[in-house]
């Protein structure tokens, strides 16, 4: 009997397609074009020597201390980000409708902030609800009436995209308040590199390591003085913060100042730095700290991490901050749901990228149909993240959606929800074969003098067999991004 030409070759033997947009494959064993030339070297590759370049590549992350914080884990929380070897590989024409679908977005919600915070047309036109806006816990009266660098609230951005099980991306949500997870995209590549280097060249991929200059590019265009060579430092909350390889990796990368709270000082409405040579001026802050925590004479007194008087500076216009404050108003996941009127309103233009259904609790008939549904929706806490405050009804407990059903009514505007999205799932090094697993992409963006989006992003991955959640406190990784030239 001959052999089944569909039945799948090793390392695929694992393999499953399912009813979500599988990014090798068009059909069993049938690769789409641009994965052709992975997937013939994949087979070529015994199981033995693919795992022994995922051990490689995990020794490198090791070497380098490329880690991240799990709060609360039983067994330590400084962790190794998990690192999946298999790229996922973009076409030139997919990525071209993510950039402009981007830049779009960024420009409709930074227009969106400024007028928030100063004349409120779309507020008093009704295109979005005012005490929605008014409600949101990252709203800050305190930014009324501050005029900002080229009206920039949102200078870095990373949207989190899905694939839809017809191919289109589609935006789940906005991070742009402190984003993370750069720095990762910025090693996987680095390690990729080195784990498929001749097919690395072959792909002609696109470079993203440009992405620290161009970051610090876009922070130096936000020194309110336009100085020809500004002082930029990176504010940290310090080590024990989750990200804090992140915070030194970068500053590493732009060749700046990475400091914490008490390393800075503000005297006359003026940001000093203390240094060997006495105080020098700051400029620009890159800040990765949080509103609630980075003036403790304007916002929580408690604070240890932040700068005291930093707010009269900023309103003063003498330093520039990166993001501004109060910019969480837009990656708020109630708010998400109107970004595609935000979008009209501001630029005449539909969206190139379209939202996710997204169920707004505060509005009584979609509660309604939430509360009935919860069994298939997902529901998620408007102002966490991380996976966390979060509820999978497909795969949760009657007990997990009776707390959520009384969470909601006794707070709709804290949660919406959400149909349970089939994410596309891409090839995986697992336990020494080649499994499915789902996928979700973060591109950043840089928002300066003009809007630069370095080919690329932070691939996210669901490690656990059908696991639909990337986070990496919830048990995901990553893998490097490969866009391809024309």
């Amino acid at each position: 009997m001959s052999p089944d030409p569909t039945a799948p070759a090793a390392p695929f033997t694992r393999y499953r397609l399912g009813t979500a947009y599988d990014e090798m494959f068009a059909a069993p064993q049938s690769p789409r074009s641009h994965y052709r030339r992975l997937y013939e070297r994949l087979l070529e590759l015994p199981a033995d020597e693919l795992e022994r370049r995922q051990t490689a590549a995990d020794q490198n992350f090791l070497n380098q201390g490329v880690t991240f914080t799990v709060y609360g884990a039983d067994e330590g929380t400084e962790r190794i980000f998990p690192y999946d070897l298999l790229p996922r590989i973009i076409t030139s024409a997919e990525w071209d409708v993510i950039e402009r679908g981007l830049t779009q977005r960024i420009t409709a919600l930074n227009l969106f902030l400024r007028d928030i915070y100063h004349d409120g047309h779309i507020l008093r036109d009704g295109v979005i609800p005012a005490d929605l806006v008014l409600s949101c816990r990252h709203y800050r009266r305190e930014m009324r009436g501050i005029r900002l660098v080229r009206d920039a609230y949102i200078s870095i951005a990373g949207t989190d995209l899905v694939r839809l099980p017809d191919g289109r991306f589609a935006v789940l949500e906005d991070n742009v308040r402190v984003p993370s997870g750069v720095s990762y995209m910025l090693v996987n590549r680095q390690v990729s590199k080195r784990v498929f280097p001749n097919l690395f060249d072959h792909y002609n991929v696109r470079p993203n390591e440009q992405y620290g200059q161009a970051l610090l590019a876009t922070l130096r265009a936000l020194d309110p003085q336009q100085r020809p060579d500004p002082r930029v430092v990176l504010l940290t909350p310090g080590v024990y913060n989750s990200a804090y390889f992140e915070h030194t990796f970068l500053a590493r990368q732009m060749g700046i100042e990475l400091v914490e709270g008490r390393d800075l000082l503000v005297h006359n409405n003026v940001v000093y730095m203390r240094t060997t040579a006495g105080l020098e001026r700051v400029d620009v802050i890159y800040r990765r700290v949080d509103d609630d925590f980075i003036d403790p004479l304007s916002f929580r007194h408690d604070s240890f991490l932040g700068v005291a008087g930093l707010m009269h500076a900023y309103r003063a216009g003498n330093v520039g901050l990166a993001n501004a404050i109060g910019t969480g108003i837009a990656d708020d996941k109630a708010v998400y749901a109107y970004v595609p009127r935000i979008i009209r309103y501001y630029t005449g233009e539909d969206p190139i990228l379209e939202n996710v259904e997204t169920y707004v609790l505060t509005d009584d008939a979609q509660r309604r149909h939430v509360l009935a549904n919860l069994e298939s929706l997902v529901v998620k806490a408007v102002g966490e993240s991380g996976g966390y405050g979060m509820l999978i009804g497909p795969h949760s407990s009657a007990a997990e959606r009776e707390t959520f059903r009384r969470q909601i009514e006794a707070d709709p505007r804290n949660y919406i929800a959400q149909p349970t999205l089939a994410l596309s799932q891409a090839p995986c090094f697992i336990d020494g074969g080649i499994e499915a697993r789902h996928i979700d992409l973060r591109p950043y963006i840089l928002s300066g003098e003009r809007v630069v989006i370095v080919p690329g992003g932070l691939t996210r991955v669901a490690l656990r067999r059908g696991s639909l959640v990337v986070n990496s406190s919830q048990g995901g990784g990553s893998k490097d991004t490969w866009i391809l030239h024309d």
